[in-house]
């Protein structure tokens, strides 16, 4: 006869080993946080991204910073020099014209698609974004309120149900993130503005009036582009 199974054994046979929980993603991080710093302007537009001075402010190695930089580039928000590290991209006002007319005319479909398509759940968890968000626009909590501003219209985009127009509106909305930020910060009133036209924004999609939301989306991104373009853009050098 086999011998008896122990205790510790019958324990080990009965409780599988657990599998050791995996860290959050350095790399994301590294992402994350250097496209916060471009975004505010802590890494302006033509600045030299030296690898030493960023991985030493991040608290990182060079592999997780190389491997953002080379998503940011792809984004459009820094250009890859040749054996000298990377640069801030710089957005000209022609560029800014054209980018920002592509949004319009992705977001103002999407909204129509979002009228047919989204669910009750997710019209449930856009309002309470917005309203966190308001929240944020009470206290002046710029970088907070922002972040929602722009899940706000992720997940519009992502309501319409159409990968190739949430992978073409991620695309072209990071180039534009900067002067979104920015079209804010230096505006208070426009600031006001923004916030009253997200009220008829989720009030259009709650009602799913497909033609009048695709016109509140365009408005909101044309009158944005307006703000932006004699303050945000910077010629080129």
């Amino acid at each position: 006869m086999p011998p008896p199974v122990t205790t510790k054994s019958a324990r080990a046979v009965r409780r599988p080993k657990r599998a050791r929980r995996k860290p959050a993603s350095l790399h994301a991080a590294v992402l994350v946080k250097v496209r916060n710093m471009i975004t505010t302007g802590e890494l302006p537009p033509g600045a030299h991204l030296t690898e030493r001075i960023l991985t030493d402010k991040l608290g990182v190695s060079r592999t997780p910073l190389r491997e953002a930089l080379k998503i940011l580039a792809h984004e459009g928000l820094v250009e890859l020099l040749p054996n000298c590290g990377a640069k801030v991209t710089r957005l000209t006002a022609e560029n800014a014209r054209l980018l920002f007319e592509v949004i319009e005319a992705l977001e103002s479909q999407a909204g129509r698609l979002a009228c047919e398509r989204i669910t009750t759940e997710e019209l449930a968890d856009l309002r309470r974004v917005h309203l966190e968000m308001h929240a944020h626009f009470l206290r002046r909590e710029l970088p907070e309120y922002f972040e929602l501003n722009q899940s706000i219209h992720e997940k519009i985009v992502a309501a319409a149900r159409n990968p190739i127009l949430e992978n073409a509106h991620r695309q072209h909305s990071s180039r534009i993130r900067r002067a979104r930020y920015k079209e804010i910060q230096v505006n208070e009133k426009r600031w006001h503005e923004a916030m009253q036209e997200h009220e008829q924004i989720i009030e259009a999609l709650e009602r799913r009036d497909a033609p009048v939301l695709a016109d509140l989306l365009k408005f909101h991104l044309h009158r944005m582009f307006e703000n932006a373009y004699q303050k945000l853009i910077e010629p080129t050098p």
